[in-house]
């Protein structure tokens, strides 16, 4: 489990269905095994070593995911898992993707905010709603406005410099996991339709 806080920037050594990630602050406990969020997908890292850590992906991660688009060089935002003893600061979020959005603009406002606008496939936008949380190539995020499948999010400035958001463009691919609980309310409900 994670926060949605990225604790890390990392740059992907390799690519691939074995994917490495140069990074430093979160190998400082990392063991073979651990699970790590990569832009928001729970990997288990293997291969560790003093500057990068190797994670294997399933066919199901590279198709549900934007982590196929990755290159070296590509910038990946890193979170570790959640500890008993951590403040959640964000929203509870699995690192499970649901699916990917379109970006459709990142546009900048005054005070070094952004405004994000994505379409959201149709079979994610029943678990959305105006204020609730999202992940966003795992960056825990409130929806600011809802409009026809088109999501949009703030990004304040710490988000944006602190975050491989400012390397996107209108046309990639941004991972989305949706509010766990909505899932589970939605089942309770019976209104489940394996999506």
């Amino acid at each position: 489990m994670f926060t949605g806080i990225i604790e890390e920037l990392g740059s992907v050594r390799t690519a691939g269905s074995r994917l490495t990630v140069e990074c430093r602050d979160v190998l400082s406990d990392l063991h073979e095994g651990d699970s790590i969020a990569v832009t928001g997908v729970c990997l288990t890292a293997v291969g560790i070593t003093p500057d990068s850590f190797s994670a294997d992906l399933a066919p199901e991660t590279l198709r549900r995911s934007n982590l196929g688009d990755l290159r070296a060089g590509s910038l990946v935002n890193l979170e570790r898992a959640l500890l008993p003893t951590t403040r959640l600061s964000g929203h509870i979020v699995q690192g499970h993707v649901d699916g990917v959005a379109e970006l459709l603009e990142l546009r900048a406002l005054p005070d070094d905010n952004w405004w994000l606008r994505l379409e959201i496939r149709s079979e994610l936008d029943r678990y959305l709603v105006y204020k609730g949380s999202i992940a966003i190539d795992g960056i825990s995020l409130t929806v600011a406005a809802i409009d026809n499948r088109v999501v949009s999010v703030t990004i304040i400035p710490h988000t944006y410099h602190k975050t491989a958001l400012r390397e996107r463009r209108p046309g990639d691919r941004l991972n989305i996991e949706c509010d766990i609980l909505a899932k589970h309310l939605e089942k309770l409900l019976g209104r489940d339709t394996d999506a």
